[in-house]
This record gives C-alpha cells, structure tokens and sequence, in this order.
C-alpha cells in the first residue's frame, strides 16, 4: 500500500469513530467547541504515529481522546477564569409537545444540562472514570491506563462521581413537574405578575446570560424578576420548547426574530438555575423551532 493510501485509509479509520468520540470529549468538557479541539489534537497525534503499529484503533484513539480531555479539565480547574470565558455547552432546542411526561430521557441523561451542571463539580478524574465507564462502558482497566490509577483507584473514582450524579437526580424534578414549573414561569412572565415569578424562582437563583459582551451573572429571584418585568412586553412571544432534553423557554421579539433561549433547572418545584443566549450572532447560529402562529 502506498503512502497516501495508508493516509487515506487511517483518515477513513478516524471518521468512522468520531462521531463516538465526539460524544465522549463533550459529555467531559462539556462544550461542543472544545469537544472539537480535542479531536483535531487527536488527529494530530495519530498523524505523528505509525497506524500500523497500532493494534487497536478505536481503543487507542479512546485513550488518546480520554488523555486530552484530562489534561484540558485539568488545565481549566488550575486557570478558573479560562473556563468563566465561554462555559455556554452546545445547545440543541427542540419542539416539545408535552405528551409523553419522560419523552426524551436518554438525551436528557446523557447530555442534559442538569447532569453537565453536576459534572463540573467532579474532579477531572471523577469526570472521566464516570464518563468513560458509566456512559459509554469503558472497562476500569483502560480507564485506569488513561488517567495513570489502578483498575481498584478507578472503580472508586467512578463509585464517588456515581454518588454525586445520582444525588443531584434525586434533587431534580420529574419532566413533568418541569414543565408546569415552566409554563408558570412563562405565563407570569406574559403576565408581569411579579409575586407569580417569585413563586416559581428560586429565592438563590442563579441567572447566566450570555451576551455580545460576555456573561453576566445574577443572583436571586427578586432581581431576576424585576429583569424580567422590564424585558417582557405584548409584542414578546415566549414558548416552551426542550433544550438539551430538558424544558427551556424561547423567546421571539416582536421582530419575529428568535430574541433569547433559556434552560431552566427545576428543582423542588422551583427554577433554581436559568442558563439564557441572547447573542443573536449565536442564536442565528442554532436551528430553531419556529415561531407559533
């Protein structure tokens, strides 16, 4: 075989598992952009190996991907306001119907921002040994070789990131609960009913918006309220949609253009954290569900 041929043959190789490993760099960087700089620097190292030395492909480009993956959580956790930059993960925003109360679940427990949220709080370690085992059903042997800990270490670190995701779980409400917390939400909003919002938000809400000029943060339901009373108005169309599996709010101006999207954290019965994209750069950059006639 050729040169080019064995290229040709090692790049056919490599596309066949990215879409896999694409999934694994995103449930453990949580973000569709570093997700993709993983995989160009496992491109790279493949190219700088012997293809034919390698006995198996996918299992090895697993652990490269795992390795990369560490080391940029472990560089994010050293550098903190790295990661404040840019922490908005990929969104996808979907219609829902609201028939089925638990339609969706499988993305909602593998990419939903509830679990994305616990993941962040897991040590780079405690992320990848749950990742790598726990979704994607990598043997603790191999997990151990990725991150340099024993089969045992590995299978604790797994056990003690199982814990924290299962608590968090336990905390968040069923879909369908979500949902009637969200059209309360919506309807309050419509409505500048200001004692509605502060029903259904959290008094230690936490809002994250994600603007041209970076994020801006704000705490508790008092302020997020009055925000919102002074945004909302009869020309705004605000419907209930799916974001990431999970229900979220869009937002229409009176433009008819998509004007923010919101992903709302249920939990006890409250919306105790709003991830928000109001940066029509990004927003024209995601398909979304049209606006209700």
């Amino acid at each position: 075989m050729t040169a080019a041929g064995s290229d040709e043959t090692v790049a056919k190789a490599f596309e066949a598992q990215r879409g896999r490993l694409v999934a694994i760099a995103y449930r453990m960087l949580g973000s569709r952009a570093d997700a993709e700089d993983a995989m160009q620097e496992a491109w790279l190292r493949l190219a700088r190996q012997d293809a034919a030395a390698i006995d198996n492909l996918p299992a090895w480009l697993t652990t490269v991907v795992g390795r990369v993956c560490i080391d940029m959580l472990r560089s994010r956790k050293a550098r903190p306001e790295s990661a404040f930059d840019d922490p908005l993960p990929g969104l996808v925003v979907t219609e829902d119907s609201g028939e089925a109360p638990e339609d969706n679940v499988l993305m909602a427990d593998s990419v939903g921002l509830a679990l994305l949220v616990v993941l962040d709080t897991l040590s780079p370690a405690e992320r990848l040994a749950f990742v790598m085992h726990d979704i994607f059903e990598v043997q603790f042997e191999e997990v151990g070789r990725i991150i340099g800990k024993s089969t045992d270490a590995s299978k604790m670190l797994a056990s003690r990131a199982r814990r924290k995701v299962r608590g968090m779980h336990r905390r968040v409400d069923t879909r369908q609960r979500q949902r009637a917390v969200v059209d309360a939400f919506i309807a309050a909003a419509r409505d500048g009913d200001f004692e509605g919002l502060l029903r259904v938000l959290d008094p230690e809400l936490t809002w994250r918006t994600h603007t041209t000029r970076g994020v801006v943060v704000r705490h508790g339901a008092a302020e997020a309220a009055a925000k919102i009373q002074q945004a909302t108005g009869a020309n705004v169309t605000a419907h209930r949609v799916l974001v990431n599996g999970e229900p979220g709010v869009l937002v229409w101006g009176a433009n008819g253009k998509p004007q923010a999207v919101m992903a709302c954290t249920v939990v006890d019965g409250r919306i105790v954290e709003i991830l928000a994209l109001i940066d029509p750069k990004r927003l024209a950059t995601l398909p979304l569900p049209a606006r209700p006639a």
